[in-house]
């Protein structure tokens, strides 16, 4: 994801320094023209805006508060902008610690994959102070087809772990809808179609029928834009969260356990869509 929104914004004119935590996936950044630097330290103080979007809370921690982290030079006046899915607690503590070092921050997590990334067409869930929403929306409209401010910092990260959770639950509920039509042996393009003409069908058997299709018959589905292990740390970060409040999620909590075991069974890091495949024909 971010090198996708990263090349969005060079084919926008915007000059680019770029740092990643695995120096390869740079590489193509680098070759469009990007300046890679030696650490997020040397980041911060070639840009004006520090963009982030990283795995967890334990990655960020490690970008900015690390010795040579975003947030250990002096970075007074500049304006972060983080896109990672984490927990709201995440975001606010982080938020802190930038205000301490003289600098703004806002928190953007996004619905979309790779390709919207490319397109500028991703689906912003904003939280932060108002002028710092306003001092960051022209690069958010670069990025997104749609910007929400959903409240102060934390909100954002509140909604996007919302809007993934029906998205992630339904993955394995539709292999168990595969599963009651499997007897019939329907084509798997025909099956796609069906499904994405009913309102059992969401706008991502739309988006993802191609490589769905590819799954169900045993074929490659092209570049992995949402690996599986990626998302069964969303998953736990919703049920974590929910608890932190009091609330039970039943249904996310038995979508993990079926995650977890097509992880535990080497398909980690494959496509989000072999997990309705794995159910529909185990």
């Amino acid at each position: 994801m971010g090198a996708a929104i990263g090349e969005r914004l060079m084919s926008l004119g915007h000059e680019l320094a770029v740092w990643n935590r695995t120096a390869d996936k740079t590489q193509a950044l680098a070759a469009a023209g990007a300046q890679v630097t030696a650490n997020p330290s040397q980041l911060a103080a070639l840009s004006e805006t520090i963009i982030t979007i990283l795995t967890d809370a334990s990655a960020i921690d490690a970008a900015y508060r690390g010795k040579e982290g975003l947030l250990s030079g002096n970075v007074s006046g500049k304006l972060f902008i983080e896109m990672s899915t984490v927990r709201p607690e995440t975001e606010r503590a982080l938020a802190a610690d930038v205000r301490r070092k003289g600098a703004a921050m806002v928190e953007c997590p996004v619905g979309g994959t790779v390709g919207p990334a490319r397109d500028g067409k991703l689906f912003g869930f904003v939280g932060g102070e108002a002028s710092d929403v306003a001092r960051a929306r022209p690069l958010l409209e670069q990025m997104c087809r749609r910007i929400e401010h959903v409240g102060p910092v934390g909100a954002g990260a509140s909604m996007k772990l919302a809007i993934n959770l029906p998205l992630l639950v339904f993955w394995q509920a539709f292999g168990e809808a595969l599963a009651l039509v499997r007897p019939l042996g329907l084509d798997a393009a025909r099956l796609v179609d069906i499904f994405a003409d009913t309102s059992g069908g969401p706008n991502v058997l739309k988006n993802r029928g191609p490589a769905l299709t590819a799954a169900l018959r045993g074929q490659d589905v092209g570049p992995i834009t949402v690996d599986i292990d990626a998302m069964r740390k969303d998953l736990r970060t919703m049920i974590e969260e929910a608890k932190s409040f009091g609330a039970d999620l039943p249904v996310t909590a038995s979508a993990l356990r079926c995650y977890d075991e097509a992880s535990d069974g080497g398909m980690g890091r494959g496509d989000i869509t072999a997990i309705p495949v794995r159910w529909m024909k185990r």
